[in-house]
């Protein structure tokens, strides 16, 4: 059974640093492609980052976040990571991870998500 389950959100100050790990079962992450998207309140769910099958190619979607966020894999934990630094008011939000459909590219399409996570909630505030 393929699960994602999101770790590592919580409430954090405006400047201040969060990971999310994000733990699959069920497959390999190595090869598949995998994102991070968010859904902030009274907003859609926007694409965060994705990083490629079998590569390290990784792609930030969000312009504010550029310079700030950046995701990884590790194969051996079957894990992937949402590094998140400079955190600001609005990047309040429930993260996501999400698994890619079969061979699908990275993108910041949610139709192209075949599986989501439970979500994470991430909180900027003073």
């Amino acid at each position: 059974q393929l699960q994602l389950v999101e770790l590592g959100g919580g409430l954090v100050q405006p400047g201040g640093s969060l990971r999310l790990s994000c733990v699959a079962s069920g497959f390999s992450v190595e090869y598949y492609t995998l994102g991070w998207f968010r859904r902030a309140p009274g907003k859609e769910r926007e694409g965060v980052s994705c990083i490629s099958s079998r590569g390290t190619t990784t792609n930030i979607y969000v312009d504010s976040m550029k310079g700030r966020v950046s995701m990884s894999r590790d194969n051996a934990k079957n894990t992937v990571y949402l590094q998140m630094n400079s955190l600001k008011f609005e990047d309040t939000a429930v993260y996501y991870c999400a698994l890619y459909r079969r061979d699908y590219a990275c993108s910041n399409r949610v139709r192209d998500v075949f599986t989501w996570g439970q979500g994470t909630q991430v909180t900027v505030s003073s």
